[in-house]
């Protein structure tokens, strides 16, 4: 049997510290969670090869599928899932380490923001989406997906909000979202060793964005290895692969709904671009657009010129 590697025993070590933290008074026990979590991230990216970088809710889970099949396929480590941090390396060290962060803890440890210090020396994926698609997925994550101490330890309301309110909320929609993306907005020049992947590209020409993306991170695909790893992570199939674990109790959570017989609580919901606006009046979604218009940084292509 494989034994747990360092980074599964200090994800061990930090619920540890989340589960002690509840007897601390609130803000120091979120403070010294928040600190654990930042300190995690510090050690792996300090480990990895490359780091890919989204807001939760952009196609982090489905962009990780298409590059797990690849290297899966690759170097001949075939299960479905999803790999840990550094699987891959412990069977095949020449295999690059990645690191999926939302970029959520690591100020914390460091006691700053500023992007080109924390990830300037790593060569960054950053994966953006449409911050009203994004806004949306994450009412639904946050509905039926998120535990009551993640939503504590991020800020996020615990309960009480239609999508239209959470949409708008500055604790969980489109301000937060917005701010997220400004911030690597104004970063961006600095870092030189950095590729923006938008997850409207994605979905148009998931086989060349892959490459790219493969390009990016030193690797040679080729057509069939693309196409495997395509139809791989189709949204079908992870959405088989979420209902053939739904009753595992040891299958990843990432990979498994949060309830079977309910579709809105699927990791893999319905991966459509612009689908915001099924939720939301046609009033409500004017001003929704006139929020990104004036706050959201053209540089994405999400908002209209001011």
């Amino acid at each position: 049997m494989q034994l747990p590697n360092v980074y599964d025993l200090r994800t061990g070590i930090r619920r540890l510290i989340a589960a002690s933290s509840v007897l601390l008074p609130r803000d120091t026990g979120i403070r010294a969670e928040r600190w654990y979590r930042g300190y995690e991230d510090h050690r792996k990216l300090a480990a990895a090869d490359a780091v890919i970088v989204s807001f939760g809710k952009s196609g982090r889970t489905w962009l990780r599928v298409l590059l797990w099949r690849y290297f899966a396929k690759k170097n001949g480590f075939e299960r479905e899932g999803i790999s840990g941090f550094d699987e891959f390396r412990l069977n095949n060290p020449n295999v690059p380490v990645l690191f999926f962060t939302h970029d959520n803890y690591l100020k914390d440890y460091a006691g700053h923001d500023r992007k080109a210090d924390l990830y300037g020396a790593s060569r960054v994926v950053l994966l953006v989406r449409d911050p009203r698609d994004t806004a949306v997925s994450q009412f639904f994550q946050w509905k039926h997906r998120i535990v009551p101490r993640k939503k504590l330890i991020n800020g996020y309301p615990l309960s009480g909000l239609d999508v239209h309110d959470f949409i708008v909320s500055p604790e969980a929609g489109l301000p937060k979202i917005i701010a997220f993306m400004n911030a690597w907005a104004a970063a961006m020049e600095s870092m030189p060793d950095l590729l923006v992947v938008k997850y409207e590209d994605l979905r148009a020409d998931t086989k060349g964005q892959l490459a790219r993306v493969l390009a990016f991170l030193g690797q040679a695909p080729d057509d069939a290895q693309l196409a495997d790893a395509v139809e791989f992570a189709s949204v079908d199939n992870m959405r088989r692969m979420e209902i053939e674990n739904a009753g595992k109790a040891l299958a990843q959570r990432s990979m498994k709904p949060g309830d079977a017989n309910d579709p809105s609580s699927f990791k893999v919901r319905r991966a459509k671009v612009g689908g915001w606006r099924d939720y939301v009046t046609e009033e409500q979604a004017l001003a929704i657009d006139r929020m990104v218009d004036e706050t959201l940084a053209p540089v994405f292509g999400y908002s209209r010129p001011r």
